[in-house]
């Protein structure tokens, strides 16, 4: 990984410690927007959901079908993103996506049927997923750098940024049309990646050499297994990766249909039923900038059982509970419980396989993110949203069931 290498020893020649040089601290600051931004325009799309769904019409099932639209589009996208960042650069990739997210999020309120609204978010999706790979990609790789676990941080700007959104979305919701919201959420997305754009990109040709890294494909060897992964060190990559799908699968649950449940089911007005992701978001945000903390005096192993545990319990009350307090609190404590095992399980992939580990695991990851969704519309459909709810519990126990089997996966490498 010459890429790596060079931005390794250019910040070790200048301090001896890459987080204390300028260099690194812009280009941290600017990475820490991006994840900002990025959460900010996805909450401020799902928390007009139910008043986009009113105005095209759709049961839920046809909504669910439409949100598959996002899904679709990330998925395709992740695919090529790989294969574009090794071609022009993970730092240009994010800022093009970035720009790409901010026009595509005004779309869906142009929509006038399910079909139209699956269409475009295609787009908003293909968007999306582009920019979480190569973010993520060159966080990794900042990280790496650095030798200093601030991945946590660049998680919790992610969560920030989405309970900005949620709450920008709940304040407006009653004043402003989904039309007037959304494309003041494309203006925002434009000028934030205006400023911090130039940033990323300029750091990057001062840190970096021309010529792009060989990008490991899903289950290759990395640097930190020096080139000796085989079959039971992929298998463990996979083991994390589910991990990490089992619990993004519950983050991307509450994003799209936490509001719609406060709204249908327990009748709450606009402003608190965009008020419950804003508290998933807080939540998520407290509990990564704690993260460190909490590894350290649990380990990992236990930072994942207890957080799998946390979530399934609050998830079970955010479902079920008869009143809209109850349900936030349980939103509250899943979000407390969710906020750590995505890095932790993307870490351990990493520790197994290296760079190639947290690639695959951080795709399967997002993928659980992007499938719940529309999942849950066809099992609200069937049975009910709040009952659709409760396999965001399922799956974290599973997670937490999962963590505790693989404590050892990560030294021996099966």
């Amino acid at each position: 990984m010459p890429q790596l290498n060079k931005l390794r020893s250019a910040l070790a020649a200048r301090s001896g410690e890459g987080a204390t040089t300028p260099s690194a601290a812009r280009l941290r600051a600017a990475l820490t927007v991006f994840f900002a931004l990025d959460g900010f325009v996805f909450a401020g799309w799902v928390v007009r959901i139910p008043a986009i769904k009113h105005q095209i019409g759709a049961g839920t099932s046809a909504l669910g079908l439409a949100l598959l639209g996002v899904s679709a589009g990330a998925v395709i996208t992740m695919t090529l993103t790989g294969r574009l960042c090794r071609r022009f650069g993970s730092h240009a990739v994010t800022v093009v996506c970035s720009v790409l997210l901010a026009l595509s999020v005004s779309l869906p309120a142009q929509a006038r049927s399910a079909s139209a609204l699956g269409l475009v978010l295609l787009l908003f999706g293909a968007a999306y997923g582009g920019m979480n790979v190569a973010m993520n990609s060159a966080a990794v790789d900042l990280v790496a750098a650095l030798r200093r676990p601030v991945m946590p941080g660049f998680h919790a700007a992610f969560s920030l940024g989405g309970m900005a959104g949620a709450g920008l979305g709940g304040l407006v919701a009653g004043g402003l049309s989904p039309s007037a919201h959304l494309l003041l959420l494309a203006g925002t997305g434009l000028l934030v990646t205006a400023a911090a754009g130039p940033v990323l990109l300029r750091e990057r040709r001062a840190a970096e050499p021309p010529v792009a890294r060989p990008a490991p494909g899903p289950g290759a060897p990395g640097p930190a297994d020096g080139g000796r992964a085989g079959a039971g060190a992929r298998r463990t990559v996979i083991l994390f990766g589910v991990i990490a799908l089992c619990t993004a699968y519950g983050e991307g649950a509450l994003a799209e249909w936490g509001a719609l449940h406060l709204a249908q089911d327990l009748h709450a007005a606009p402003g608190p039923a965009a008020a419950g992701y804003a508290l998933f978001a807080l939540a998520m945000a407290v509990g990564r900038f704690c993260g460190t903390t909490l590894l350290e005096r649990l380990g990992q192993t236990r930072t994942l059982v207890a957080g799998g545990a946390t979530a399934a319990v609050g998830m079970l009350f955010g479902a079920l509970a008869p009143t809209v307090p109850l349900a936030l609190a349980g939103f509250v404590l899943a979000g407390l419980g969710l906020a750590n095992i995505f890095p932790v399980a993307v870490g351990r992939a990493g520790e197994v396989a290296g760079p190639s580990g947290v690639a695959t695991a951080s795709t399967l990851g997002y993928g659980g993110m992007l499938l719940g969704p529309p999942v849950i519309g066809f099992l609200a459909d069937w049975f009910s949203l709040p009952l659709a709810l409760t396999t965001v519990t399922l799956l974290a126990a599973v997670a937490a069931v999962l963590g505790h089997g693989a404590r050892h996966a990560a030294h021996t490498g099966g």
